[in-house]
């Protein structure tokens, strides 16, 4: 067949043509047994959709766009993944765009949007990247945006993310009940929301403990490992070490195992590791890590699933959504040495 249309494929399906053409341009509308149908034989006929004349139609490129600030951290990878099944369950396509942490370039790709080469954009960073005045804080003229991972504190601002205030209290509770009160916390950056909120919930366990927090039980640096190498060679040089060492991040967790391999501490008999994030390589690491585990595929989903009703006038079932974390204990903490 050379040259296959909207009619033949109603024809083939046994619906009608107004189904066929919801299914390609709104699949969240059709039923799923029809839009299988109809997608079956459109997959069966090699059947392109003119999105082009589609998006001149309705005025929109269907594509979204989707900004991180390094492609290289494991922690994104679940949540593209969602982020593009949702996307193309539903007609869209995903421009995806690392932004190496830098503003510039978040403003670059939404301007993306601005410009209606893109519907709408999800971004992992606290910065909005958009002209916005905060002293009339009006997010009317913004286009449809979701913010994940480290939200944009602005009212308003459709948001997907975790409690990090009882992430970081419940990693904490974790080593206390295990008899550990000589903690350190290796966070990122200090003006990070994600920083801010695992800050309080550290404090408020080591204060139900009554366990005094002084100012060098926790170091800044960034979310990697190599900020985990550098941070754990630090306060190992330390007259007392710790018996215990929370990461506000799986990655610094990897470089903190690292360093103890190489200065020949074992984990966790003499040194236990907790962290947060529940990257897939956690399971994989010697020994394993005990984390507190963010569902990322869900934030994947839910994320995409809330821009795209932004897009299409629908009411998202709420601003702000806080999804379920989880302890999962490894093998990285143990009881603190006697």
């Amino acid at each position: 067949m050379t040259k296959v249309n909207i009619k033949q494929i109603a024809a083939i399906a046994g619906v009608c043509q107004a189904t066929v053409s919801r299914t390609l341009s709104d699949p969240s509308i059709v039923s799923e047994r029809t839009r299988n149908k109809v997608m079956k034989v459109v997959d069966n006929l090699g059947y392109t959709p003119n999105r082009l004349g589609a998006s001149l139609r309705s005025g929109r490129s269907n594509s979204v766009v989707v900004t991180l600030p390094d492609i290289t951290n494991p922690y994104f990878s679940p949540i593209i993944r969602e982020n593009e099944r949702i996307a193309l369950s539903r007609g869209y396509s995903v421009l995806l765009g690392d932004t190496l942490d830098d503003p510039s370039l978040s403003k670059k790709f939404a301007s993306m949007v601005k410009t209606k080469q893109a519907d709408g954009i999800i971004t992992n960073s606290q910065v909005l990247p958009f002209e916005f005045d905060e002293k009339t804080p009006d997010i009317s003229h913004l286009p449809p945006i979701v913010s994940i991972s480290e939200t944009i504190n602005i009212e308003g601002i459709h948001t997907v993310s975790v409690d990090n205030f009882e992430v970081g209290k419940l990693a904490t509770q974790h080593l206390i009940e295990l008899g550990h009160t000589d903690i350190v916390a290796i966070a990122g950056p200090i003006h990070l929301n994600t920083v801010i909120e695992r800050t309080k919930g550290f404090k408020a366990a080591l204060k139900a403990a009554n366990i005094p927090f002084k100012d060098n039980m926790i170091l800044h640096g960034d979310y990697s490992a190599d900020s985990g190498v550098e941070l754990t060679s630090e306060f190992l040089q330390r007259k007392k070490r710790p018996t215990a060492i929370f990461s506000f991040g799986d990655m610094i967790s990897i470089g903190v195992l690292h360093v103890l391999r190489e200065f020949d501490y074992s984990v966790p008999e003499d040194i236990s590791v907790i962290s947060i994030d529940g990257i897939y390589l956690g399971k994989y690491t010697a020994p394993p890590l005990t984390t507190v585990a963010q569902p990322m595929d869900l934030i994947g989903k839910k994320s995409m699933e809330v821009l795209l009703d932004l897009i299409e006038d629908k009411k998202p079932e709420s601003n702000k959504i806080i999804v379920p974390h989880e302890l999962i204990i490894r093998k990285s903490t143990g009881p603190v040495p006697k």
